[in-house]
Formats: structure tokens, sequence, C-alpha cells
């Protein structure tokens, strides 16, 4: 059984599948890992780490050649070409909304599994990527909101006078929006958050933070694996008067809310916008599925009326040293849950490994 961990070929991707910890590991469980020249250079991983953790050091053809492909994001065309047939790849895919990959995967004869498809039980909760790198998202989205604001965010006595700690207010209560408050916590903001799930309320008040609109939770806002459902025209509108009147008051913002599957919800409006303090900033962090901000744009920095809006992409990539050690334990678990025996067992009928499987012999399941 050999494991292969290509080079990213996206642009902006800094992570690593497996960092040489987990290879070490894995070489213990007696599968063989190659590695592709250079592939976590970028994270903080050079080759000689590698080398000494029992990896073979190859190109790109023998690690896309692989028995087993761990990725990060989703395969190129030219690097679906590649692998081996009949082969495996595990890595973020997208599948909802990217499928000529899938097709591309099938007709290849490849068994790939999803990461986002981790199922929410229990056994998998270390196989969960989604999780980990909103983690690392939560935490930068704060430092660039903090970095990009005209005001410190603590406290402060000095001999110059006394500044006020800055207002942060998270709109969405999962793990990036717990991640968020935490960090804007420890920074010294005066926190608040917004989420539409009632469990989410207890989470927020144990960081120390604000809960904003006790009235409006309901059980129904919450799906069985714990995310948030689409709400009713009527529940946006009620949602929509009492986020607009709290963002006047608050000078830096991180929206987080995001539907697997679907374009993420819009929470604050333009019109929002031009009624908050000049100076404030907006970290959109589901830029990447629409915004929940109507003004963002992905990638891009939007100026309206003396408010900055960001739309950061990719933000786990930017902490690539912690953001791959996290993927990298997730990819493990994985593997050693799929591995018995030296091979990889696709057991469809396995809660894990049937629910992550989106393609097999040559079918799209």
């Amino acid at each position: 059984m050999r494991i292969g961990v290509p080079k990213e070929s996206v642009p902006g991707e800094r992570r690593v599948a497996l960092v040489p910890d987990g290879v070490a590991r894995l070489a213990k469980a007696g599968i063989d890992v190659v590695v592709e020249r250079a592939a976590g250079a970028e994270a903080g991983f050079p080759d000689e780490q590698y080398a000494a953790a029992g990896a073979t050091i190859g190109d790109a053809a023998a690690a896309l050649g692989a028995d087993l492909v761990t990725k990060v994001q989703r395969p190129s065309d030219d690097e679906i070409a590649r692998l081996r047939e009949g082969g495996a790849i595990v890595s973020l895919l997208a599948p909802a909304a990217s499928k000529p990959t899938i097709e591309r995967l099938a007709a290849r004869r490849v068994s790939a599994f999803a990461l986002e498809l981790v199922p929410r039980i229990t056994r998998a909760q270390a196989m969960d990527v989604l999780s980990s790198q909103a983690t690392v998202a939560g935490y930068k989205a704060v430092l660039v909101g903090a970095a990009e604001l005209p005001k410190l965010l603590p406290m402060l006595t000095t001999a110059a006078g006394t500044l006020a700690p800055a207002r942060a207010f998270v709109l969405g209560a999962g793990v990036a929006g717990l991640q968020a408050i935490a960090t804007a916590r420890r920074l010294g903001a005066v926190v608040s958050a917004y989420d539409v799930r009632p469990a989410a309320a207890e989470q927020v008040l144990s960081l120390g933070a604000t809960f904003v609109g006790h009235e409006l939770l309901s059980k129904e806002a919450e799906t069985a694996g714990g995310y948030a459902k689409e709400q009713t025209p009527e529940e946006r509108a009620r949602s929509q008067a009492l986020v607009d009147e709290h963002l006047a008051t608050q000078d830096l913002v991180i929206t987080t809310a995001q539907i697997p599957g679907r374009p993420a919800p819009r929470l604050v409006t333009a019109a929002a916008v031009r009624k908050m303090r000049p100076g404030a900033v907006i970290v959109d962090m589901a830029a990447e599925s629409g915004g929940n901000c109507e003004l963002t744009r992905a990638g891009e920095r939007v100026v309206e009326g003396g408010v900055v809006v960001l739309g950061p992409v990719n933000l786990p990539a930017t902490v690539p040293l912690h953001a791959s050690q996290m993927f990298s334990r997730n990819i493990e678990t994985f593997v050693k849950h799929l591995v018995k025996d030296g091979a990889a067992v696709v057991a469809l009928d396995d809660e894990i490994t049937g629910a992550m499987c989106v393609t097999h012999e040559g079918a799209i399941r």
C-alpha cells in the first residue's frame, strides 16, 4: 500500500495533506508514503523532514500514481489524468459544485472520498477537516479585521487618556464563529454574537460574549447534523431587523454563516452597511460561497461609506503550518480507518466510508 502526497497546484494554496509526523505514524503502521519534492515547503516542512520520517521523495508522477492519493484541494484535470486507474483519492472535492471533476474521477475508475462529507458522528470527529480548518479560519479572520481597523481592540488606560474597547460582532456561532469570538475576546474587544440555532447561545455565553436575539431562537432552525437550516422569509425578516440594528453600533464584524451545498445566506445588506460607523470593518468568511454581506466580493477589499468589506478566500492556507498539521491528522485518521491489512477497503456499507465515497468502480454515488 503506497500513499501519494503531491504538491498542491491551486494558486495560493500553501497547505500540504500530510506532514512528516503523520508520515512517520503511517510508516509504523506499514504504509509507504511518497511525497512530491517541495510538497510541504510552503507550510514549513522541507523534504529532509519527510525523508527522516520514512517517506520517499519523488516527482509528481510518483505521488499521483500511488494507490491512494491525499490532497488538500480537488485535483485538476491534468492531475486526474495522472491518477492510477482503479486507485483512490481523498481530498476536499466540493462534490455539490464540481460535477465535471466527479465525472472525470468516475471515468478514471478512481474511488474518490470527499472530506466535506465526513459524517458528524463521534467516531469520525478526528477526521473532520471542515471543523479543523474552520478553527484556523476563525482565528485568522479576527486578525485580518483587527489589522484593518483604525482603532485598537482592547481598552487601554494611558497617560494620554483612556481608549474605549472596540466592539466586535460575530454572525454564525459554528466552529469558525466560536473561534472568532474567543480570539476577539483574547484581544480585548467587547464581543457579541448571533446564530439561529438554540445550541449556539450557550456556547457563545460560555466564551464570555453576549448573545443577540434570544427571542428569535427556534429548535426547528437546526438540522440533525447540527447545521443551520435555511430560514423562511418571515424568519429572515425578523432576523434581518435585529442584525441591522446591532450592526450600527459595531466596529468589527465577522460573518461565518454557511449552508452546505447552498449559497451563503445574506445577513448584512448594503443598506445596513451604509448605517455603520465610518472606519468599521466587515470580514466575510463566506465570500467563496457568495458572501453573507451584499457588498462582498471574493478576494477583494470594498469600501462603502467609510466601511471596509473584506472577502478573504482560503484563510486556512494563510496559516499553513498549523492548518496542515490538523489537516494531516484528519487524513491520517481516515486512512487508518480505510486501510485494512495493507490495502484500501472500500466498504460502502460503512457509515464513514460509504458517506464519504462519491465515486467507485466507475460509478458516481
